[in-house]
């Protein structure tokens, strides 16, 4: 049975989840800039734990933190502060010591074609053609975005490897956050899965404390992606995807390049290419075909599977 008056993962957008995901895209667009920032003054693994550390803080004290959660949800909570919290945003700032924030913002776009393909082919969803071929179209447009910029920003070959395994790790947590938020609602469900990513990235964290500097700067930029990005981001993109699920929540990842090139043009001085103009606006195509409601009898099954 659907809750009322909130739409079923098959139906078009409504204007509230349009706003969940508009408030994700341009929050994390700019977590590529603030890590930057941050990795100016503190080691990689010192700017993860403070982004999870000031995530968790920023929700830890509202009442709804408090919501019990069953005990046999636990280890499902723990997996999830793993695969979207602890593993991905370990590797996005050691990847950022060899690209630059907007080509990082722009591989985060790949997110919606691995979400796509784990949940048809490891969670068993159901996925339609109208849904396949707008993420086709998306990536297509991030192939345009990213080639040149990649050929012009002196990237690393490792730096990319890593953005796109960290992008997989989300693949999979978005699908496991739908049922958690449906049952528990966002801030609890996020709230726990800080703190399981606290322990996870404080080792590493605190390993890189000797070798880092001080500076109000990046501290503050810490303070911001960590509010914002891990907390208030990671919220809003729980509570879309138990509206719209996993698929269509991880097309936030397409509007993110759009931001993290605009801020690199603005702070960063970074260029932008005819053809990455050309791509945003194949993006915003596909993520636009991709929300459209999904005719029933054009869902696909994994073959052999119940």
């Amino acid at each position: 049975m659907s809750v009322p008056d909130q739409p079923t993962q098959e139906q078009s957008f409504a204007p509230l989840d349009w706003g969940l995901l508009a408030g994700p895209a341009v929050i994390w667009g700019g977590s590529f800039l603030f890590m930057a920032i941050g990795l100016d003054a503190f080691e990689p693994g010192v700017v993860t734990l403070l982004r999870v550390l000031f995530g968790y803080l920023a929700l830890v004290f509202l009442p709804a933190a408090r919501a019990r959660i069953d005990r046999a949800d636990w280890p499902t909570i723990v997996l999830l502060g793993f695969t979207w919290m602890a593993f991905p945003l370990t590797l996005f700032p050691i990847a950022q010591q060899w690209i630059d924030s907007s080509l990082a913002g722009m591989l985060n776009a790949a997110m919606p074609l691995l979400t796509a393909v784990i949940s048809w082919l490891v969670f068993r969803t159901p996925t339609g053609p109208r849904r396949l071929i707008g993420v086709s179209i998306g990536m297509s447009g991030i192939l345009l975005i990213g080639i040149p910029e990649a050929t012009t920003a002196g990237t690393n070959a490792l730096g990319v490897g890593l953005v796109v395994l960290a992008v997989s790790s989300y693949g999979v947590a978005v699908n496991l956050t739908g049922p958690l938020q449906q049952k528990y609602g966002s801030v609890p469900v996020i709230t726990r899965a800080l703190a399981a990513a606290l322990v996870f990235t404080a080792p590493y964290g605190l390993w890189g404390v000797p070798g880092s500097t001080w500076a109000w700067d990046s501290m503050i930029a810490c303070v911001a992606v960590g509010a914002g990005g891990t907390g208030l981001a990671f919220v809003m993109a729980a509570t879309l995807t138990g509206r719209v699920g996993p698929v269509r929540t991880s097309l936030i990842t397409y509007v993110v390049p759009i931001i993290s090139i605009v801020l690199g043009v603005i702070f960063r001085d970074e260029t932008v290419t005819a053809l990455a103009i050309v791509g945003t606006g194949i993006v915003l195509f596909g993520a636009w075909l991709s929300s459209r409601a999904e005719p029933a009898a054009g869902q696909i099954r994994v073959s052999g599977r119940s």
